[in-house]
């Protein structure tokens, strides 16, 4: 059975050129030119990827994202006419895995598709659509393991703090999305009252175990005033 790709884009004969590479390509493709069409598909459907457009004259494609990311960890590709830093930042917030820029050569699309597909068949290892538990995630050379709580940096033995291990494990959990600081501080701490100096201090002491560099990240990236991430 072929992957299956939505594609929403009110710009018909764009979504119609890209639905045309898809499917040359042997992916089934559901195509909509409005988000409320975009969004039943979603609930209906088995989707195994979503290309969105972000300004649809419904509903923008940035709470198309937020629907999907309750339920669903299959990947998601922004299109955008505008190449805004502010855009890409608030799209990997609500779990966006890649931006595409207008004007684009289909191929390009077609290229970026099987990228995320091989990724998220790669490091998720998941059979279905449905979120199911993890527990490990091997990302360039890091191995994190959750029934051991054993982590490994290139094969050697990572000594970490319980509240060491549960930062690295959570965002290798939310890969390729930006984690909130807040978000982070919650889901470790379990307290909603953001004590940043905590989660800086914590995340200082762990780079430094895994020798990565703050200015030059190979893992841990920090976004300026909104958290921290875990690149693909």
């Amino acid at each position: 059975m072929s992957e299956q790709i939505l594609v929403v884009d009110d710009e018909k004969e764009l979504a119609d050129l890209i639905e045309i590479y898809l499917k040359n390509d042997g992916y089934t493709v559901y195509k909509f030119y409005n988000g409320v069409d975009a969004l039943e598909c979603i609930r209906e459907q088995d989707l195994d990827l979503a290309i969105l457009d972000i300004m649809l004259p419904d509903i923008d494609g940035f709470h198309i994202c937020q629907k999907i990311r309750e339920n669903f960890y299959f990947p998601v590709i922004m299109l955008t006419a505008k190449e805004e830093d502010a855009d890409k930042i608030m799209g990997l917030t609500i779990g966006a895995d890649d931006y595409i820029t207008k004007p684009f050569n289909p191929i390009e699309v077609v290229a970026r598709v099987k990228t995320q597909l091989r990724r998220y068949k790669q490091y998720n290892n998941l059979s279905g659509k449905q979120k199911v538990d993890v527990n490990e995630y091997e990302i360039r050379g890091l191995l994190i393991n959750k029934n051991t709580h054993k982590c490994y940096l290139y094969g050697k033995d990572l000594q970490l703090t319980p509240i060491e291990f549960s930062i690295l494990w959570y965002l290798c959990k939310r890969q390729g999305t930006v984690v909130p600081s807040e978000e982070l501080f919650e889901a470790v701490w379990g307290e909603k009252h953001l004590n940043n100096n905590t989660v800086m201090t914590h995340i200082g002491r762990l780079r430094e175990k895994m020798n990565d560099s703050a200015k030059k990240p190979k893992f841990i990236v920090n976004v300026w005033g909104v958290g921290y991430i875990i690149k693909k």
